[in-house]
């Protein structure tokens, strides 16, 4: 009860102006209806979980056009702006990116990974650095360029041989002349033979199955189910184990969309993989990398370059050696790569195999030391640092 003594009551206060309302750009008859009821943890103020805005906005990712929008729920925290309780006034929002998708800050914080997996890309100069460093790649002089010619050369070989002759699927011939390219002629010609061989060995296996596997759609599902299981057990122990699996299940795959004599599924089979096989080798033989020693040349100044930075660098601070440390691993790795590219490779300049020997030994004895020097090592009595100093000593000469 009120005193009477306290004079006369305060005049009411009045509310706090608000903002106009949104407009809203979508009729109150065109939404679908509420996914909770109101109150429940999805119609909170509070948002929905972390993970919850991410899964609704996986179909309008960032720089993707969306061919069918999915209709978000009204009264949800995670749906549209407009329907949101208490999201607040829409900011103008950015297009491709997530502010597009969701008008508060943290149902944005929740995206906020999509965008700057991007962010490389959208900076300025992003895109040209990677188009040049793709051209540099193909240019002239780098030592994927062969291999990029006689990927071309070979596989448009194949295709007009395999048309010429008649044959019924000559893009089996252009992948089979494909998947031979390796670093060095040598290692293609190993592959050329484990590919022939797998997929010979493969049809055969294909003959074999292919009575049960047209006993019934189930049949035929668990044959192609097991080859692809095999293929892909296989085939990173062995390449041509790998071929023996894949092929009867590409054969199967064929089965699908309607029976095929068998004679001609193997005979096109058979007729591609050796004609592929056969274009895919000649170019790689008439198409020559010359560069390969020049290759190995440049690794080997850059390895004497980078175990001389890390022989300067054994006293300085860690951080420091552990710079210099990395490039000379990178400098190893490169030219033991640029070795085995050039050793099988023909028609070139005789390799300096003594000093590429001598290169690699010299770097990995100086990369011993500097394991030493950063590791536990470093704190072993004197001792320890009298046999790493030595072993400096050692790959310096």
């Amino acid at each position: 009860m009120r005193d009477p003594s306290a004079g006369p009551s305060p005049a009411p206060s009045k509310p706090p102006p608000t903002a106009p309302p949104i407009p809203d750009p979508v009729p109150a008859t065109a939404r679908p209806p509420r996914c909770t009821p109101p109150g429940s943890a999805c119609s909170s103020p509070a948002g929905p979980p972390p993970y919850d805005a991410p899964w609704n906005g996986w179909w309008r990712t960032p720089n993707r056009p969306s061919p069918l929008r999915l209709p978000t729920p009204t009264g949800c925290a995670h749906g549209p702006p407009w329907s949101a309780p208490g999201a607040g006034p829409r900011t103008a929002a950015r297009p491709g990116t997530a502010d597009a998708l969701y008008g508060t800050e943290a149902e944005r914080a929740a995206l906020y990974g999509i965008d700057a997996e991007r962010a490389a890309l959208r900076a300025s100069g992003g895109r040209r650095a990677a188009r040049r460093t793709l051209l540099r790649s193909l240019g002239p002089g780098s030592h994927l360029l062969p291999v990029a010619a006689r990927t071309l050369i070979g596989c448009a070989l194949a295709g007009y041989l395999c048309a010429a002759l008649g044959v019924g699927r000559p893009y089996w011939a252009i992948v089979t002349a494909a998947s031979l390219y390796q670093a060095n002629v040598t290692l293609t010609w190993n592959r050329a033979l484990q590919r022939t061989l797998g997929n010979l060995l493969g049809v055969l296996v294909f003959a074999a199955v292919l009575p049960l596997s047209r006993t019934g759609p189930l049949a035929l599902v668990l044959c192609c189910l097991f080859f692809s299981f095999a293929a892909e057990a296989l085939i990173t122990r062995n390449y041509w184990l790998g071929s023996v699996a894949v092929t009867p299940m590409a054969l199967l795959v064929l089965e699908f969309g309607g029976s095929h004599p068998a004679g001609e599924l193997i005979g096109d089979r058979v007729l591609d993989t050796v004609l592929g096989a056969l274009a895919g080798f000649l170019a790689a033989t008439l198409v020559t990398n010359r560069r390969a020693t020049g290759r190995v040349e440049r690794a080997l100044e850059a390895t004497a370059r980078a175990r001389t930075e890390a022989e300067t660098a054994y006293a300085a601070p860690s951080a420091e050696l552990d710079r210099a440390r990395r490039a000379l691993t990178a400098s190893l790795v490169e030219l033991r790569e640029a070795g085995d590219a050039a050793a099988g490779e023909w028609w070139q300049r005789a390799l300096p195999e003594q000093e590429l020997l001598a290169a690699e030994q010299a770097g990995h004895r100086t990369l011993a030391a500097t394991a030493q020097r950063l590791g536990p090592a470093a704190r072993a009595p004197e001792r320890g640092r009298g046999r790493a100093a030595h072993a400096l000593s050692i790959g310096a000469e």
